[in-house]
């Protein structure tokens, strides 16, 4: 009896986590658009921390450095993308072959304004997500990886034909 109730848990978990998996994902991109959303976003991973899944660290990493771009004082907008650069540089570490992840990381250096520094894993995120693509299962995450592709300006057009 204690064995099912243990594996009952277990399973309401892993759903709960690919629920809220699939609305962070969803949210992620309207995130970029308006600090509503971001603010948004924010709540939803706020019980997110260092023992999370990394591609969750990754998303509340990128939604700090969002937190960042709508920050009014300089010292919070300094201090918000650096806490949120470490998180995604953390899940990189923890799971560097995870498509997701790189793309998360991608879509943050390709928007940092070039003065802070954050673009030396641009080409090679870029290439591992050409690469990866096609072994992503999830269509959620398929589609909101091509929408970011088909918008950035680091893909070229020949590339972007892998994606239709």
């Amino acid at each position: 009896m204690n064995k099912t109730i243990i594996l009952l848990l277990f399973f309401i978990s892993i759903i709960g986590n690919a629920q809220d998996l699939k609305i962070i994902r969803a949210q992620y991109p309207e995130a970029v658009k308006s600090s509503e959303a971001a603010s948004k976003l924010e709540a939803e991973l706020s019980r997110i921390d260092n023992s999370s899944k990394p591609v969750l660290l990754a998303y509340k990493g990128a939604v700090l450095t969002l937190k960042a771009k709508f920050a009014k004082k300089k010292g919070d907008k300094k201090e918000f993308f650096k806490e949120g650069v470490a998180l995604i540089e953390s899940a990189v570490s923890a799971d560097a072959s995870n498509v997701e992840i790189r793309y998360i990381r991608l879509s943050v250096q390709e928007n940092s304004p070039k003065f802070l520094g954050y673009h030396k894993n641009i080409e090679e995120d870029k290439e591992f997500i050409l690469k990866n693509y096609g072994s992503i299962s999830s269509a959620e995450l398929k589609e909101t990886i091509k929408d970011f592709v088909m918008k950035s300006e680091n893909f070229e057009q020949k590339e972007k034909i892998q994606f239709n």
